[in-house]
């Protein structure tokens, strides 16, 4: 709820959560979120303002194209026990964003995601974890950040306030380098 409505970025949440339960909660985030949410659907625009939600029963993948971003969903094989996939949906984001992404790694258990957030601090990327204090389950950010892939670990309550930084510093870098081509 904390992120504006004029927030530069777009956003995709992939979470371990039940068919039945995403467009509920995507609803429900809806409802008291300044930025639209939704539940992602195949060729979903990654746009500023708006927040996709995995749907429970398919992988999330990104493609970044010459109209932006958009959303590819595969409904295949679990990977790690999970589909959604972390792991999957990050290897993307580092794939297609490199040095443009910023992932944010939060509470759950296991360690999905721990690797493939490296990949995309490798490719230049900023890497978030979730503190142990703000974490219901501290499983999936502890194992991301025990391996080295996290720049910054954050609190629940700064994260929104650090994204928002974010985003206009990286805004800003893009219309300084406009300026000097």
């Amino acid at each position: 709820p904390r992120i504006p409505s004029d927030f530069g970025a777009g956003i995709v949440v992939v979470q371990h959560l039940p068919e039945s339960f995403t467009a509920i909660m995507a609803k429900w985030l809806d409802e008291i979120c300044q930025i639209e949410v939704r539940e992602a659907k195949q060729g979903d625009q990654i746009l500023p303002g708006r927040a996709l939600i995995a749907p429970g029963n398919m992988h999330l993948r990104v493609k970044n194209g010459r109209d932006g971003g958009s959303v590819i969903l595969e409904q295949t094989t679990p990977v790690g026990g999970h589909m959604p996939s972390v792991d999957v949906f990050f290897r993307s984001v580092a794939q297609e964003y490199g040095s443009g992404a910023t992932a944010v790694i939060m509470t759950g258990m296991g360690s999905d995601g721990a690797d493939a957030i490296g990949e995309i601090k490798r490719a230049g990327g900023l890497t978030l974890a979730q503190d142990r204090d703000s974490c219901a389950i501290f499983g999936m950010p502890k194992a991301a950040i025990e391996r080295g892939h996290v720049d910054r670990v954050v609190s629940l309550s700064e994260l929104a306030n650090y994204l928002i930084s974010v985003v206009g510093r990286l805004r800003q870098e893009v219309l300084d380098g406009a300026r000097v081509q």
